[in-house]
């Protein structure tokens, strides 16, 4: 039988993927956490990690333990509050995945709310447009641009926003007016790398424009933002990025626009474990109070 003491060692290296930062979460001198660890791996007898320059990594056989080892954790918290009548502390590591876009310009932008709300919890944002598998544990909370269809997954709507055609005001002064549709013929457009875009969400530029002449591509919306702002050309952009500078101005705001939906994805194995429960609350509260925002309606 092995000891249950050592699931705190096993979920520790887990989320931190080093043992020395295990170690110092735990209190303990590294050599601990590699016998605690050594030692659970010969009671199981399974190899749990896999060690690489870039730390331990989770195998097979440990990626199966995890959701139970959370589940054990979340029961011994549920266990305290039941019995002591207090909160048990709501904190460790959590790993969101969301689309650029939203993660850098909403997401990190509220991260002093957040910290307030629960000081003990570390967030870990991977801000990049691609799929990220929770069943992989590549991240424990995903902001996807689609509701999965499958896997066992649990998620809801965040926000639907808002995407218009947007250029600087420099642009819009040195080139031809642009008072309908046709009139964007010979403008200069910014946007996606078709054959490395792999969410079909993002497929939107030829909905909106016919055969729209694109100077410059990037996988990166960051890069795209930047284009525009130094007056390359038109594109579509985010309204809760737009909305923050004065140089952009969307044009035809009433004809052009792309609606699309925000959803928060999580492994119903970790749906009730107490840090991934608390980052769920928070951001579902923080979009419900940003809907202005992300619609351009602000």
């Amino acid at each position: 039988m092995y000891d249950w003491n050592d699931l705190k060692y096993f979920l520790e290296l887990s989320r931190r993927g080093k043992l020395v930062t295990a170690a110092q979460r735990l209190h303990v001198d590294h050599t601990t956490v590699s016998r605690r660890i050594a030692a659970l791996e010969k009671a199981l007898d399974a190899r749990l990690f896999d060690k690489s320059p870039r730390g331990y990594q989770l195998t097979d056989a440990g990626l199966r333990l995890l959701p139970l080892a959370e589940q054990m954790e979340a029961q011994s918290n549920t266990l305290y509050q039941e019995i002591s009548g207090k909160d048990a502390s709501t904190s460790g590591t959590v790993r969101l995945a969301a689309p650029e876009a939203v993660g850098t310009q909403i997401v990190a932008r509220h991260l002093r709310e957040f910290r307030a709300q629960y000081p003990h919890i570390e967030l870990e944002l991977i801000a990049e447009t691609r799929r990220m598998s929770l069943s992989k544990r590549e991240a424990d909370i995903a902001i996807s641009l689609a509701r999965p269809d499958s896997g066992r997954l649990v998620a809801w709507k965040l926000s639907d926003y808002r995407l218009r055609l947007y250029g600087t005001r420099a642009y819009l002064d040195t080139h031809p007016p642009i008072r309908r549709r046709e009139d964007l013929t010979g403008h200069d457009f910014i946007g996606y790398i078709d054959d490395l875009i792999q969410m079909p969400e993002l497929r939107f530029i030829d909905d909106v424009i016919r055969d729209p002449h694109l100077v410059f591509r990037s996988t990166n919306v960051m890069a795209q933002y930047n284009a525009v702002l130094d007056g390359v050309g038109l594109a579509m952009v985010h309204c809760f990025m737009a909305s923050a500078e004065r140089q952009l101005v969307p044009v035809l705001p009433d004809e052009i626009y792309i609606d699309r939906q925000y959803w928060l994805v999580v492994h119903e194995d970790l749906r009730k474990v107490a840090r991934i429960d608390a980052v769920c609350r928070f951001l579902t509260t923080l979009f419900r109070n940003q809907r202005s925002l992300m619609m351009g309606l602000g």
